[in-house]
């Protein structure tokens, strides 16, 4: 099949690139609301590591359905941190439900019960059950495309992995893949584990 992206609408395209750009990593970010212990939760599968020194990650994001600024960008842009966390595939329901459009300052932590716990001497904690998490803080933000997108930049500052997973060789850190099951994105609703694909459909 071959397919002309001038002839599709953008839509269209974006179920072409998240059907075929797969399985994708999601990164599940908490930000700060700007009230006391109140945390914004939300998953981005348009999500990448981009350099290792700086160490960048980059995520992209695009509006709420009423056109305004979704919540991660506004307070990231504020306050200026945020932490990335992987999920494994046993949390991909809770993932699914921080996808939920609430009204700005809610938070999906606290309406998901989730445990969060401090992140040594950062200024936001980290989700208490994600095996890995990195503390990060604004690089630079960029709005592309004509919708537009907000593309963020972020630098990881440091990284925590659940010692379970991990082991060192030859000063190297080996992360154990197959225990520890990450989830991955593919187009709809379908999430990928260990070489197989699900769907838990989004809220709206």
């Amino acid at each position: 099949m071959f397919i002309d992206f001038a002839e599709l609408t953008s839509q269209q395209i974006y179920h072409c690139m998240t059907q075929t750009i797969v399985p994708r990593p999601i990164a599940w970010v908490l930000s700060d609301n700007g009230q006391a212990a109140s945390y914004n939760l939300a998953p981005f599968s348009y999500f990448t590591a981009i350099s290792s020194d700086p160490p960048l990650i980059m995520l992209s994001l695009g509006k709420k359905p009423d056109g305004c600024d979704k919540d991660t960008k506004v307070n990231i842009e504020q306050r200026q941190y945020c932490v990335v966390h992987l999920a494994h595939a046993k949390q991909a329901k809770l993932v699914t439900e921080s996808a939920r459009t609430l009204p700005h300052g809610e938070s999906e932590v606290e309406a998901q019960q989730l445990a969060v716990t401090a992140f040594a001497d950062f200024a936001l904690p980290r989700l208490s059950d994600a095996p890995i998490a990195m503390a990060c803080e604004l690089f630079e933000i960029q709005s592309i495309g004509n919708t537009p997108q907000a593309m963020i930049i972020l630098k990881v500052l440091h990284l925590y992995i659940e010692e379970q997973f991990v082991a060192t060789a030859e000063g190297r850190i080996a992360v154990d893949t197959n225990a520890l099951n990450p989830l991955g994105r593919l187009g709809g609703g379908e999430y990928w584990a260990n070489g197989e694909s699900f769907t838990i459909q989004r809220p709206k």
